[in-house]
C-alpha cells in the first residue's frame, strides 16, 4: 500500500484511508472490528470517524463510532499502527444532541476532544479536523454562495487558538479543516502564520466522478500550499458503483435505507454513471474500482477515504489502490465530464 505525506508533517499516510461513518448504524460493533482488522491486514494505517459518527446523525447513536474503534484498540492493541482522525462538529440547529448544538468556541473545542479521546481509548489523535466551518458558505452540497450580511460567529482566530492549545497539550498532533472553501482555507493559513502557529495538513471535502468541484479553486492550494484532499465520498454513496441504475434499490443500502441521502441521484447523475459504467466494463473494471482508482491517483489527493457495509465491499475497494488507469482511459473519462460536469455538487 503506498503512501503520502500528510502535509508537511513526518507521518505516512496510506493512499486509502478506512471510514467509519456507517459503524453503529448500518454495521454492528463486531463488522467494524472485522473491518479494522482487514483494513490493517491490507496494509492500510489510516483511520478516519467523526464525533458525530454514526450517520444519519441522532442523539440514540451519536459516538458509537468512536466508541467501536476504541474497543477495537483495546482489542487488538494496534493504537501504534494507525494514524487516527477525527472531527468536531460545527454549528448547526440539526445537532443539538451534542453539547446543546455544537459550536467551535475554545470552550466546545476542549470538550469534544475530551469526549473524543475517552470513546476512543487513546491519549491523543493524530489529525483533528473542524467538521465544517462555524459560518454560512456552500458545503454540503451547495453549489452558489449566499452572503449573510448579519451573521455571528465564531471567529476562525478563536478556534485556531484552541485547536493550537490542543496540540501544545498533546491531545492532538496535527489539525485539519472539512467542507472547507479556497477562501476559508487560505484565511486560515494566513492567520496561522501571522501567529507562528501550525498550519493545517489536510482538507476533508467531497470529490468524486459525480463532483469534480475542488478541482476549481481548491485543488491548487492543495498542490500549493500543501495542505492536501482528504477525499470522501469517492463513491457518491455508493451510485457510483452503478447499483442504483435503472431505479434499482438494493435490500440494505443506504439510499435504500435513508431517503436524507439524496445529494447523488438525478437523471445527469444517472447518466453520467452509466457512460462511466461502460468505459469501466470495456477495460475490465468494475465501476466501482473506476471511480475509486481516478480519485486516488490525482496529485492533490492525500488519501482516498474509502466505506463500506460488507467486506466484499471493503475488499473490492481495497483492491482499488492498485489501479492506474491509463491515458486512453483519462480521456474518456474527461470526455464525458466534459458534456455532464458536476452534477451533483
Amino acid at each position: 500500500m503506498f503512501t503520502r505525506k500528510l502535509g508537511n508533517t513526518d507521518l505516512d499516510v496510506t493512499r486509502l484511508c478506512l471510514g467509519t461513518m456507517t459503524w453503529g448504524e448500518q454495521n454492528t460493533e463486531a463488522e467494524a472490528h472485522a473491518q479494522m482488522d482487514c483494513a490493517v491486514a491490507a496494509g492500510i494505517n489510516f483511520f478516519d470517524t467523526a464525533e458525530m459518527y454514526p450517520v444519519p446523525p441522532k442523539g440514540e447513536t451519536q459516538g458509537r463510532t468512536e466508541q467501536y474503534i476504541g474497543s477495537w484498540f483495546a482489542r487488538s492493541g494496534k493504537r501504534e499502527q494507525v494514524i487516527l482522525a477525527t472531527k468536531i462538529a460545527g454549528p448547526g440547529d440539526w445537532m443539538t444532541h451534542i453539547r446543546n448544538g455544537p459550536q467551535l468556541t475554545p470552550e466546545h473545542v476542549n470538550a469534544a476532544i475530551d469526549t473524543s479521546l475517552q470513546r476512543l481509548q487513546t491519549d491523543y489523535v493524530d489529525l483533528y479536523q473542524v467538521h465544517w466551518p462555524a459560518r454560512s458558505t456552500n458545503f454540503f452540497g451547495k453549489l452558489g454562495y449566499i452572503h449573510d450580511h448579519d451573521e455571528e460567529t465564531t471567529a476562525l482566530e478563536e478556534t485556531l487558538e484552541a485547536l493550537v492549545g490542543l496540540i501544545r497539550q498533546g491531545k492532538i498532533r496535527h489539525y485539519g479543516l472539512s467542507n472547507e472553501t479556497a477562501w476559508g482555507t487560505m484565511k486560515v493559513i494566513q492567520i496561522a502564520d501571522q501567529h507562528g502557529w501550525p498550519r493545517p495538513v489536510s482538507v476533508q471535502n467531497p470529490y468524486n466522478l459525480l463532483n469534480r468541484s475542488y478541482e476549481i479553486g481548491m485543488a491548487e492550494v492543495s498542490m500549493r500550499e500543501n495542505v492536501g484532499l482528504l477525499a470522501y465520498s469517492p463513491m457518491a454513496f455508493g451510485v457510483l458503483s452503478g447499483k442504483y441504475l435503472n431505479g434499482a434499490m438494493p435490500e440494505n443500502a443506504r439510499i435504500t435505507l435513508f431517503e436524507r441521502f439524496s445529494r447523488y441521484q438525478g437523471a445527469q447523475a444517472e447518466e453520467a454513471v452509466r457512460q462511466y459504467a461502460e468505459v469501466a466494463a470495456d477495460i475490465g473494471l468494475s465501476p466501482a474500482v473506476l471511480a475509486l482508482a481516478f480519485v486516488t491517483q490525482q496529485d492533490f489527493v492525500t488519501s482516498n477515504i474509502i466505506g463500506a457495509t460488507t467486506l466484499s465491499q471493503l475488499e473490492e475497494n481495497i483492491a482499488s489502490a492498485d489501479v492506474v488507469l491509463d491515458a486512453e482511459t483519462i480521456e474518456r473519462i474527461e470526455g464525458i465530464h466534459k458534456v455532464i460536469s458536476n452534477p451533483c455538487p
